[in-house]
Parts: structure tokens; C-alpha cells; sequence
């Protein structure tokens, strides 16, 4: 990410992407050992698949948004697989303790995490990686969501007994 804040655009293939062949930081490199990851906290029903695909899906959204408005010199894709982006979203977005615990939450903080996400990126080159502020902040804002969540099924139930 830090190639993008510099000249607008990664110097890399996608293979080199996904098999881990340029530099960064420990374990975000490498998206095939992120995937095999995401599989296991899948497996072992750790980690919401709910949450890491609103996080892939608010990212995505934003990044092609941000690339049709041309406010982004790199493809839309990439944002989703470079950077810390695909670690936050498999193994921190995903923790059970600070992220959304209703399953309508879950998607409202993904999308939340996964579109600010971009949004630092690309609003602010100066902070190339904006994933873990994202996630700080969906964090912040997770028990909210959940008590948002909570009171919309409580008024539906509400207004369900008097009809």
C-alpha cells in the first residue's frame, strides 16, 4: 500500500499478489494463506462468514465507486486483496468479542468496516492502509449497531401483539 500512496499504482501481478511475493507486513502478504485462514476459523465456526463477506462487499462498493468517479488510480479489485485489507477482514473484523454479535449487526458492521476502510485509503494518501483504524472505529460503533438491531425486532414483536 505503501507503493500506492507514493505512485498511485503496484508495480506487481496478481499472482505476485495472492501467492505473497511482495513486500509487506507479516501475514498480509499473502492472500492463499489468508484464504486457507478463513477456512479454518470458518470451519471451526470461530469467525462469521457474515461479517467477512459485508467486509469484502462494502469494500468492493466503495472501491468501485471510488474508481467509476475516477477518484482512484487502481483497479477496484485491488483494494480488496492488497494491504492489510483481506487479513483485517478474515481475522480481525471477525473477532467475536469486539465485532457486531446480532446476525442483522454482522452485515451492518462488515459493510461499515469494509467501505470506511476504502474511504481512508482514498480520501487520505498520507494513511495508505486504513483497514485497522476501520475496524477501530466498526468497533466502537458495534454495540451500537447491536442495540439498534435489538429495538428494531423488539418494535416489530411489539406491534406484531397489537394487531
Amino acid at each position: 500500500m505503501g507503493e500506492i500512496a507514493q505512485g498511485g499504482h503496484v508495480n506487481a501481478s496478481i499472482s505476485d499478489i495472492a501467492i505473497g511475493l511482495i513486500p509487506g507486513s507479516v501475514g498480509e502478504t499473502s492472500v492463499i494463506a489468508i484464504a486457507i485462514g478463513a477456512v479454518i476459523l470458518l470451519w471451526t465456526n470461530i469467525a462469521s462468514w457474515k461479517t467477512m463477506l459485508s467486509v469484502f462487499v462494502g469494500g468492493g462498493a466503495t472501491a468501485f465507486l471510488f474508481q467509476s468517479l475516477g477518484s482512484t488510480p487502481i483497479p477496484w479489485f485491488e483494494h480488496l486483496i492488497l494491504g492489510g485489507f483481506c487479513f483485517g477482514a478474515v481475522f480481525m473484523a471477525t473477532d467475536p468479542v469486539t465485532s457486531a454479535r446480532t446476525e442483522t449487526g454482522k452485515w451492518i458492521f462488515g459493510l461499515f468496516v469494509g467501505a470506511l476502510a476504502v474511504i481512508i485509503r482514498v480520501m487520505n494518501p498520507g494513511y495508505p492502509e486504513g483497514m485497522m483504524l476501520a475496524i477501530l472505529f466498526g468497533n466502537m460503533f458495534a454495540p451500537l449497531i447491536d442495540y439498534y438491531v435489538v429495538q428494531s425486532n423488539i418494535n416489530k414483536r411489539a406491534k406484531r401483539v397489537k394487531e
